[in-house]
């Protein structure tokens, strides 16, 4: 199996914890983390993970200050496995560097209904909403 510079298989496998750093308060309540969370970048399709793998807690707050912070501020993590990613029908793949990076891929982009696919998007980001588990500092 092939193994990345952070020592993690290449395959992202459907056990895997993943974290989404939520760098804006929109994108979670007292009591969950909220579908725009997961909703992919414009610019490139894609939504951005970190690998979360046995890391401490920690140890992934020290992976949102090195690789995500720079300017903004990481007011919490969502928690969620790869598996949920995959259930509907979207996928995760690795993309180092930076170390333990991946993206979640997949999403349908705008085909002619742009209102249609902005709907199928948040259909598939409060699908894996509902699995995740908010972290606070």
């Amino acid at each position: 199996m092939e193994m990345l510079p952070s020592g993690l298989p290449e395959q992202v496998s459907d056990g895997e914890s993943l974290a989404r750093f939520l760098t804006q308060s929109s994108h979670f309540n007292t009591v969950m983390v909220k579908p725009a969370a997961f909703l992919p970048n414009p610019k490139n399709g894609q939504t951005s993970v970190f690998r979360q793998g046995n890391e401490s807690q920690e140890a992934l707050w020290q992976v949102a200050r090195e690789q995500v912070a720079g300017e903004r501020n990481i007011h919490g993590v969502a928690i969620f496995k790869a598996q949920h990613v995959r259930e509907v029908q979207l996928d995760v793949a690795a993309q180092e560097p930076p170390p333990r990076h991946a993206n979640i891929i997949g999403w349908p982009s705008d085909t002619s209904d742009p209102e249609e696919g902005k709907a199928k998007r948040k259909a598939l980001a409060m699908a894996i909403a509902q699995h995740a588990e908010l972290l606070r500092r």
